[in-house]
């Protein structure tokens, strides 16, 4: 009984969770409509909510604003809207920091969150999986002795929250994994493994000083023989 109550969990679980952030996403998106005219709305037009309808107006409206950014008098309207915004004290801090956020880590040009790390965290000989975020600033790098990377350490299983480090270049392992992955293994605690490295990845872990493999595990067949 036990068993089965286990492999029933295993099943309705993930299903359970995964319909509950979906309702919290479909809710949250559709208080957009609150903002569109009463004579416009679903209610008065067909008399009824229409659930998920959210969902769609916040598509058409990042896609319309896209549209816009993307061409040469739309970005000199979003220029102008910058600078309205820079005039305003408190508002301006909050902007600013939010934008140079959001254009490293969404923009293709930058280089943040691209790489999975294996350092040294919170002491040497224990190691965990961080991501590289950048290089240090100029105003701290001269510093710094030597050459260093800007990574983050998640916590987990909650990986929004963490410790921003500066470590040597040559104190952080590059890993053969996607940054998918990684999060995968982080938020999971370890349960959910990433691929087998590739053969390359092996060779360079390999060649690492210091390195010595692990000897396979006999079969337990055989260790009780």
């Amino acid at each position: 009984m036990k068993r089965y109550l286990i492999a029933g969990l295993l099943v309705w679980v993930p299903l359970g969770i995964t319909l509950w952030v979906l309702h919290f996403l479909l809710t949250s998106l559709d208080q957009i409509l609150v903002v569109l005219p009463e004579s416009v709305q679903p209610r008065a037009l067909i008399g009824f909510d229409v659930p998920g309808l959210g969902v769609v107006v916040a598509f058409l409206i990042l896609f319309v604003t896209g549209i816009i950014a993307a061409n040469f008098f739309g970005q000199r309207l979003i220029r102008a809207w910058e600078a309205v915004l820079g005039r305003i004290p408190f508002v301006k801090s909050i902007y600013s920091s939010v934008k140079q956020v959001s254009d490293t880590l969404l923009s293709d040009k930058g280089n943040a969150f691209r790489k999975a790390l294996l350092v040294e965290f919170p002491r040497p000989g224990s190691w965990t999986i961080a991501f590289q975020t950048g290089t240090p600033a100029a105003g701290v790098e001269p510093y710094l002795p030597g050459d260093h990377v800007s990574v983050y350490v998640p916590t987990t299983p909650n990986p929004t929250g963490g410790y921003f480090l500066m470590l040597p270049r040559a104190q952080v392992r590059e890993l053969d994994m996607t940054v998918d992955e990684a999060l995968k293994y982080i938020i999971s605690m370890g349960v959910v493994a990433p691929r087998p490295p590739s053969l390359a990845a092996r060779s360079e872990v390999a060649a690492i000083p210091g390195y010595r493999a692990q000897p396979a595990e006999r079969p337990t067949s055989e260790v009780r023989n």
